[in-house]
């Protein structure tokens, strides 16, 4: 028996709603629909997706009467995007897999999404350790010694701790955004002060890590390089806005500092610290720093391990470029964004698993951070023509990333994959 087209309808509306809420791409979201209501047999759907709506329309056939009236579908979904769970957007995307072999029927497939989305988030304690873990990591990414990682470790503990029980409850999306920079900047110069660490802007940019809006900014890439020219716009946008919050909040950070102490900081610029300058030490890092991120945007376990190898692959690229090959930042970034973009096609394949979530993951050890941060930095110094420099410098290796991601993703699939869509 043919399904009713408004159950079908359904269905492809609660499996568009949930992967649009947790950070999908919207050509994902309009083709999972799209082959949901056509594996259904509703070839009449119509879905408009945006980044935070999705807009569906659907006629059934004619009915066999005098003035042939018919009956329509319409629904019309409000989607904020509050916390980023990749995991459902993993378990849509095998659900659809099955629904397209016929292995799911309508009503199975209906209870499926149900159980997707009452899946639990990550514990307390895992979100906790992973953003401590993520900013002490990242802090020796940076060129922090050892003692700059425990204090970035502390000041990513106290910053999650904020955002969970202030931020998330008590304030806007962009002063959120400020005052968690500012947690970020303070209790970095507190450890500092107290002798906790040896370079402070090695601390900062640790510990602000955790707040670098990852999602949107890889998924905007994604929407305009598939011509959601709106959609991209509006992620990029959301992307910005969240770089430009850590910037006020780090810079408030200095300038509350100054006030207290009477003097405003003087920093030098990043010093590399020879105890985690080797290899090894970096590829932990890396390891570290990207399997802390899996956590925080909520990523199945066993994408853990594919996902902090695609880290440490794409920073190693990248120090071989930058150290041996005499390649500049952007240069090598963008050597680096095509090595974790490829190894994430690859590794799509065989988990049914979208080539975004270990792209999203993997691609933070590239993210300008030192730039944004040297950037804030001496604007609120004064020092305007450093602070150009470092704002085009942070520019340019993120138009890098860019085009690392949009040049490995226009690859056609049948070099990763025999099957159709599995990407």
């Amino acid at each position: 028996m043919k399904p009713d087209f408004t159950d079908v309808l359904e269905v492809a509306s609660e499996a568009g709603h949930i992967l649009l809420e947790n950070g999908a791409e919207l050509s994902r979201v309009e083709d999972i629909m799209s082959r949901i209501a056509t594996h259904y047999g509703v070839n009449s759907g119509n879905f408009f997706v945006l980044s935070n709506g999705i807009f569906i329309t659907g006629q059934a056939e004619k009915v066999s009467k005098s003035g042939g009236q018919a009956s329509t579908y319409a629904n019309v979904a409000f989607i904020p995007i509050r916390s980023v769970q990749l995991c459902k957007v993993t378990a849509v995307n095998r659900l659809s897999y099955d629904i397209s072999a016929d292995r799911c029927t309508l009503e199975e497939a209906r209870e499926r999404l149900k159980a997707i989305k009452a899946m639990p988030v990550k514990s307390f304690w895992e979100m906790l350790l992973a953003t401590s873990i993520s900013a002490g990591a990242f802090s020796a990414i940076f060129g922090g010694s050892f003692a700059d990682c425990a204090a970035a470790a502390i000041a990513g503990l106290v910053l999650f701790l904020f955002m969970r029980f202030v931020s998330a409850r008590y304030l806007s999306k962009m002063v959120g955004g400020v005052a968690n920079a500012l947690v970020a900047c303070l209790v970095s110069i507190l450890c500092w002060r107290l002798g906790l660490g040896d370079c402070l802007s090695d601390i900062i940019i640790g510990a602000v890590m955790p707040l670098i809006p990852g999602v949107p900014f890889t998924n905007g890439v994604r929407d305009l390089a598939n011509s959601d020219y709106l959609a991209g716009l509006t992620r990029m946008t959301d992307a910005l806005l969240g770089f430009f919050c850590i910037a006020v909040g780090v810079s408030t950070g200095f300038l509350l500092d100054s006030a207290i102490w009477g003097e405003f900081l003087q920093l030098t610029g990043m010093m590399a610290s020879p105890q985690t300058a080797s290899f090894f030490w970096q590829a932990v890092a890396a390891f570290l720093g990207t399997i802390g991120f899996t956590i925080l945007y909520g990523v199945d376990r066993e994408q853990y391990l594919h996902s902090g190898i695609i880290g440490i692959a794409g920073w190693m690229v990248y120090l071989l470029c930058a150290r041996y090959a005499g390649m500049t930042a952007p240069i090598a970034s963008l050597m680096a964004a095509l090595v974790v973009c490829l190894l994430s096609r690859f590794s799509a394949v065989p988990s049914r698993c979208p080539a975004q979530i270990y792209i999203i993951c993997g691609i933070f050890t590239l993210v300008p951070g030192a730039g944004i941060f040297w950037c804030s930095y001496y604007l609120t110094a004064s020092e305007f023509t450093l602070a150009l420099q470092s704002g085009f410098m942070a520019a340019k290796v993120a138009v890098s990333i860019v085009m690392g991601i949009i040049l490995a993703m226009e690859l056609p699939q049948r070099l990763f994959s025999r099957r159709k869509g599995m990407h």
